[in-house]
This record gives C-alpha cells, structure tokens and sequence, in this order.
C-alpha cells in the first residue's frame, strides 16, 4: 500500500504537477542573478513554470482527446444521444461535454446542430453546461496543482450541475423558449467518411493547433495575472475578501467571474494563486466555473439561438448550482486538501 501511494504522489508531483521543472527553472533564474525570493524572480519563476506546464500537458491531452473524437462525428453523436431518454440523455450529454476540449463560445455551434436535429432543449444544454466546465484537460490540470480528491470531485459536481440543469430546463418546459429559426432548420442526415489512421492523426494534429491558437492568449494572461496575485497582492488583502471569514466570498466571486471570458487553462493559474494567498477552495472553484461557463460572449452569442426566459432560466440555474458547488467545497476543504 505504501509503494502505491507513494507511486502516485510520484505520478501527481512529478508528472503531473512537473516539480521538477519548477526546479530546474528556478535554478537557472538563480544561475541568471535572479532571486526567487524576490517579486521580480518569483514572478518570472512562477510564469515560465506554469506556462510550459498547462501547455505540455494540453497538448498531450487534446491530441489524444481529439484522436478518440474523430470517431464521433456530430451526426454520429446525435443518432446515440437520440437512443436515450429522460435522465439517462441528460446524463450521457453531460458526459459528452466532458470530451469535448471546447470553451463556452465554441460549443454553441454544437449545441445549435443538436437542438436543430431534434434532440430534447434539457439533452442539449446539459451538454452546453458541461462542454466547457468539466473537460478532462481541467481534471488532470487540478490533479496537477490541488490534487486527486479536488479535481475527481470538482469534476463529479460539475456533471452533476450539468444533469441537473439541463433535466430543470426540460421540466420547465423551456422547449418552446427556443428561436424558431433553430428549431427549423433543415438537418440533413449524413455519414462522415471512414477516416484512415492517418487521418484521424492529421485531425487530431489540425484540432490542437487550432485549440492551442484559440486558448494561448489566456493561458498567457492568467499565467501572469497569477504570477502577480502570487508574488505581489498580500495575503491579508484576499483573505478578508475571499477568505473563510467572509460569508459572501463564493458569491461575490460567482458574480465577478460571470462576465469575464477565459478557458478554464487561463484561469487555474489565477485559482492556485488565490487559494495560496488564502482565499477558500469553494471561492476560488465557483470563479473558475463562472468565468468558463457563463462567460458574456458565450451568453450574447447563445441569446441569439434561445429567448430571453430561457437564456434567465439557464443563467439563473447555473449560478445557483455553482454558487451551492462553491459552498460545499468551502466545507469540505479540510477534508479534500
């Protein structure tokens, strides 16, 4: 038992977190006349390390995540989440979602061609909640930096907001909520090509560069948005603001991460810094899911698809959820760190 927890302590630090390179990097700032332990050497520290780190393990992972979506073409998914009904399709979309590499803005297509093709309002956005909240790039990025207990049950509640909402929704009966030119329009019924290995290797290679062109921004300025909360803004300052000793922390930081428009890779950084400086693991996890799940964009973007009650239904449902996710975390921290 001993050797197996202390394999993956290994694997999470190691491989996964790349302590190492952490290392390796402060010693070569140290060989530079660079002091770690000052604000100009602790930031650079903190931004090189973490950039190299999201972006390998990024890489690694939409890759291989896009090899295995290469054999689920959109009209493929559809006839499979058409097979479910009630919960289970809810349940089966949100899964979807957790394969689907994509931010907020860049699942409404998917979710438009879903609706489109007749699959039920609820199936739809919970694939649409999950898409950019739960993906398994988060998961192995907090496995990385909070741990296995933190990313498995960030990941778990995540889905759980998803399946819940999107069964609310069609409970509520929000089908009709929907712009008539989506419901409409005309879906045309066919099979992709069979894809050779090679194929679907140039797809996978064509999908990680287009996602790493559209997420490197923010990974750049998360990473030193982080670098600075961690170096420069004292402790005391986030701790009276997002720390335990503030009741409304979760929501204030549900409320100020709403209108931002991130991926989740540029705002872990931001989350590890705040959760170093003091701020509570619920406050900090409720800003990672409202930054990438109701972020302004994606919202302007899906009020063109849905009517006004059922875009307040659904911004409405996923603030309470995550703002009950936030909560739950902050009780459960000393158990989960």
């Amino acid at each position: 038992m001993e050797t197996i927890s202390a394999a993956w302590l290994f694997f999470q630090n190691q491989i996964l977190g790349m302590k190492w390179l952490n290392e390796l990097i402060g010693r070569a700032l140290a060989a530079a006349g660079l002091d770690t332990g000052e604000t100009l050497g602790g930031i650079l520290q903190f931004f090189l390390y973490d950039t190299v780190k999201i972006f390998v393990l990024l890489s690694v992972l939409i890759f291989g995540i896009s090899y295995i979506q290469s054999y689920f073409p959109p009209e493929r998914t559809r006839r499979i989440l058409g097979r479910f009904r009630g919960l289970w399709a809810n349940i089966l979309a949100a899964l979807l979602g957790t394969v689907t590499p994509f931010c907020s803005c860049s699942s409404i297509p998917l979710f438009m061609g879903f609706t489109s093709a007749g699959l039920p309002v609820g199936v739809t956005f919970s694939f649409l909640i999950s898409s950019p909240m739960v993906d398994l790039g988060s998961l192995v990025l907090l496995m990385s930096i909070f741990g296995a207990r933190v990313a498995v049950v960030y990941v778990v509640l995540g889905l759980v907001v998803a399946v819940l909402g999107g069964t609310l929704l069609d409970k509520l009966g929000m089908e009709r909520y929907v712009e008539d030119f989506i419901r409409n329009a005309p879906h045309i019924q066919s099979d992709s090509a069979t894809l050779t290995r090679r194929d679907r290797v140039v797809y996978a290679k064509e999908q990680l560069l287009s996602t790493i062109r559209k997420v490197a921004p923010y990974i750049f300025i998360g990473v030193g948005v982080g670098a600075v909360i961690h170096n420069v803004i004292p402790q005391t300052w986030v701790e009276t603001i997002l720390g335990d000793g503030n009741p409304l922390a979760v929501v204030l930081a549900t409320l100020v991460g709403v209108p931002m428009y991130a991926d989740i890779f540029g705002t872990i950084p931001v989350a590890e810094s705040l959760l170093f400086k003091g701020a509570g693991l619920g406050t900090v996890l409720a800003f990672m899911m409202a930054v990438t799940t109701l972020s302004l964009p994606s919202l302007i973007m899906l009020k063109k698809a849905v009517k006004p009650r059922l875009l307040a239904a659904f911004i409405a449902i996923c603030t309470g959820g995550i703002i009950l996710v936030g909560y739950f975390f902050n009780f459960a921290q000393q158990f989960l760190i």
